[in-house]
């Protein structure tokens, strides 16, 4: 299936925005993004719940739907568990959101090298940053992520392809044949 670039924006807008209606604090989530036509071809009657009328034989069902899965173990970290992720062919794509400490560059000189030690560095940083990122990638290639600043939610959302490369990586990794299943 290919999705427009605008599909995927909108599939990850849509996550951002039922996270934030639950607030911050949130685990980290994942979600499989299907076709919606797909989907309703073999869920007929998900189309209700998914505000859609006329179920699989209505009017075309475009973009994506975004299906969340299980709770995620509360002992790994996401980058971790990604490395362990093989989704199945009926997949177009995967989201993930995370929630994470940022600092500015100019903190980076001061940075321990050592995990736990940072994670404190950065959490008692006075220029550290909250933030919410959404990030998805597709089979084909595109990648959209999101970024919400914890206590500029009425602020600009930060989008874009780009914007944490390293988790589109991880996510991307997801979806080839190359990923190990755990």
């Amino acid at each position: 299936m290919r999705v427009s670039e605008s599909g995927l924006r909108q599939a990850v807008l849509e996550i951002d925005a039922a996270l934030a209606e639950s607030g911050w604090d949130q685990p980290p989530r994942l979600y499989a993004l299907v076709g919606t036509r797909a989907l309703l071809d073999r869920e007929p009657g998900l189309a209700e719940s998914l505000g859609l009328q006329g179920g699989a034989t209505g009017q075309p069902a475009a973009g994506l739907t975004a299906v969340e899965q299980d709770p995620l173990p509360p002992d790994r970290p996401l980058e971790d568990l990604l490395a362990g992720i093989e989704w199945p062919p009926e997949v177009d794509g995967c989201a993930a959101a995370i929630e994470r400490l940022v600092l500015p560059p100019s903190a980076e000189p001061g940075m321990p090298a050592d995990p736990a030690a940072m994670r404190t560095y950065a959490s008692q940083h006075p220029d550290r940053h909250e933030v919410r990122i959404v990030a998805a990638a597709l089979r084909g290639g595109q990648a959209h992520c999101t970024l919400r600043i914890r206590g500029h939610e009425d602020g600009d959302l930060l989008e874009g392809a780009d914007l944490v490369p390293g988790l589109v990586a991880m996510i991307a990794g997801t979806l080839t044949d190359n990923s190990v299943q755990s």
